[in-house]
């Protein structure tokens, strides 16, 4: 059934040309979205009949594709259908995002035909079962998302983010190429079945796992693989951000889980050490940068790092629990890391929806040109929101319940033997509080200076509201952060096989738990029950407006609002983004950003403004890829003189490797 939807996508791809060369794009449009909302639909039943009522026996096929002797093998397991689910449930609400935001796409001929095939390869990844299937279905998921960054390549920068996109997905490739191979053996065993069954010696599972983090690191955006991330998600149409970030992304957590957790065996203490902190440098370098940001999706992008490196928090600590026999610590630690996969699929669509349907509406992704859209976009700024609300832990929404079971896990963590471990946990513990407060703050510039206040350009005072396919899709995934926040219980319990599978044990059954309530340790030591919090809020909230509408004085009274001093009312008078991330960069902007201030102030007299100008840099891109890539420049100017060179030097020079690999071959023992 799952290939049968995803050879649906297929067809597709091979019918949009058809449908866009006639020239009715509109039609085109329906179409498309049509077919892939009703394909990611089907693989989302699909996934969650596996995932929900599985008997423990996974679904295995294989095609005569591929390699000549191996062909091609798909298998649909509890870890590929889970990740499977949150593929397809992002892909049926982008799709459905996308009836109406493409009507407005001004290059549609450009984003039909490549879409469906990122959604095929995006299904085709987690369902392959061996590694061609897997690295074919990977690269094709990578070149398709890179067509539609492309979408729009004459817009400014936007051929440089495909560009670095497409370096840094070559590059993530060849590391799972070389990842694989060293896993095969030299008996070439490409199949996971083949590979599970092989026991790779200390060394070579170590580099294993170093190439893993760097090929599905890069993918997902560890620090410092991240620097293609917050160059494309803007750049693409935002139905395809919403993909990109929000399930893209976790469909590399999947490749590292696959390999590390599952083909590579029983993993090492030390392992875990360079995941954390791995994990939570990526956190806190993340929504560092997201606060300087003042274009909206590339905010969005940066929080992407962030929440990738509190996911990658969580399996490392499944690593370390599972090292040393502790299943029930592994089990709730990967249950918190898996979940916030789950939930950030979620929330970060929705907040990509939001960003693209102010796009929409006011053509504008720069904060400082927006502002009082709360009164132009009421309901996008409700489901907004709520997204923000999510993302930055708040109860009772879902961001919260994920980050609250990390903190449970690293509570475990004095019962590690190690002593290494022991002092680190503590320490990403303590960058992961960090990470959620920096990304309250973060949501709150987000949402105040683009919704709030007053509008500062002439687009934000004419916008409108968005069409009903795009808010139908906000508001279902507005209602799924409020249920997997308010009934937890429901999606821990269904990520038990998944757990079960990995590290050999799961979190106890919660839906039984009186009150809805969840337990991941034990009763008298933690719970939480989401559905209360959410009682209490919402009867608080309602008290709280009767008691001010009913009770307090009925007399109107008017007055000017607090201006602090400013009797002009003019939207420049306002807090800027800049102005509210200032504090942060100068805590941090020094060490972070190597930040610079400069500050003109004319003299008595003069009537020129005053000005002040911060230039940031990102230390990441000048310290390690500059380099690189003024070394690679260099190396292509020398070389790019053998082009010139005379028959007769051409054969000397193909004389002296010969007679160099001659010589090599003698002496090699």
């Amino acid at each position: 059934m799952a290939l049968l939807a995803i050879i649906c996508l297929a067809v597709l791809i091979a019918m949009a040309p058809v449908a866009i060369a006639i020239g009715d794009f509109s039609r085109a449009r329906h179409v498309v979205y049509g077919v892939c909302l009703a394909a990611s639909f089907a693989l989302l039943v699909v996934a969650l009949t596996a995932l929900l009522g599985s008997s423990g026996a996974p679904s295995v096929a294989t095609l005569p594709l591929g390699l000549p002797w191996l062909g091609a093998h798909f298998r649909l397991d509890a870890l590929s259908a889970f990740f499977l689910a949150v593929v397809n449930l992002g892909g049926a609400a982008a799709s459905l995002f996308a009836i109406g935001y493409g009507r407005q796409e001004r290059a549609p001929w450009r984003v039909l035909p490549f879409y469906p095939a990122f959604l095929a390869g995006m299904s085709l990844v987690v369902l392959a079962d061996d590694a061609f299937t897997f690295l074919v279905s990977w690269e094709f998921m990578s070149l398709s998302s890179w067509a539609l960054v492309m979408a729009h390549h004459r817009e400014s920068d936007n051929a440089h983010a495909g560009y670095v996109y497409l370096v840094m997905a070559s590059f993530g490739t060849l590391a799972l190429l070389l990842a694989f191979g060293m896993l095969a053996g030299p008996d070439g065993g490409y199949a996971f079945a083949d590979i599970r069954a092989g026991h790779p010696s200390a060394g070579l599972a170590a580099l294993v796992l170093v190439l893993a983090l760097i090929g599905a690191g890069s993918k997902a955006g560890l620090v410092p693989l991240h620097v293609w991330l917050p160059l494309a998600h803007p750049a693409a149409p935002s139905h395809v951000s919403a993909l990109m970030s929000g399930v893209m992304t976790k469909v590399a957590v999947y490749g590292f889980v696959r390999i590390v957790f599952d083909l590579l065996g029983p993993p090492e203490w030390w392992w875990s050490m360079v995941v954390l902190v791995l994990g939570g440098a990526t956190a806190v370098m993340g929504v560092l940068y997201a606060l300087m940001q003042h274009d909206l999706k590339r905010l969005l992008a940066y929080h992407t790092v962030e929440n990738i490196g509190i996911i990658f928090i969580g399996l490392g600590l499944a690593l370390a629990f599972k090292a040393y026999g502790m299943e029930f610590a592994a089990a709730l630690a990967l249950t918190a890391g898996l979940l916030h996969v789950f939930n950030h699929s979620i929330f970060k669509s929705l907040l990509f929806f939001g960003a693209g349907a102010v796009l929409n509406a006011t053509g504008e992704r720069d904060m400082e040109h927006l502002g009082g859209l709360i009164h132009r976009m009421p309901q996008t700024a409700f489901v907004f929101l709520v997204g923000c609300a999510a993302i930055s832990a708040l109860p009772p929404l879902n961001g919260f319940v994920s980050e609250w079971l990390t903190f449970q896990a690293i509570l475990l963590s004095p019962q590690l033997p190690s002593w290494g471990l022991k002092f680190l946990v503590p320490a990403v513990g303590a960058l992961l509080a960090l990470s959620a407060a920096l990304a309250a703050a973060c949501f709150v510039k987000a949402y105040g200076v683009t919704f709030l206040g007053r509008p500062r350009t002439p687009a934000a005072e004419r916008a409108q509201e968005v069409d009903q396919f795009s808010l139908s899709a906000m508001y279902v995934f507005a209602a799924l952060c409020l249920i997997a926040g308010i009934v937890p219980g429901f999606f821990i319990d269904a990520l038990a096989p998944v757990a079960q599978s990995l590290v050999g044990n799961s979190m106890p059954f919660q839906a039984g738990v009186e009150w809805l309530s969840i337990v991941p340790i034990a009763e008298g030591r933690s719970s939480y029950n989401g559905l209360l919090v959410f009682l209490f809020i919402a009867s608080s909230g309602m008290l709280a407006a009767f008691a001010i509408h009913r009770l307090a004085s009925d007399k109107l009274r008017r007055g000017p609002a607090w201006d602090c001093g400013y009797p002009d009312a003019s939207p420049a008078m306002q807090y800027t983004a800049d102005s509210f991330a200032q504090p942060i960069r100068r805590g941090f902007g020094t060490i972070v950003f190597a930040a610079r201030e400069q500050v003109e102030i004319p003299p008595p007299g003069d009537l020129r403004p005053a000005r002040l100008t911060a230039e940031l840099r990102d230390l990441v891109w000048d310290w390690l890829y500059a380099p690189v890539a003024g070394g690679v420049s260099f190396a292509a100017d020398r070389l790019n003189r053998l082009q010139f060179l005379t028959i007769r030097q051409f054969l000397s020079l193909v004389f002296a490797a010969l007679v160099i690999l001659l010589l090599v071959l003698a002496i090699w023992p």
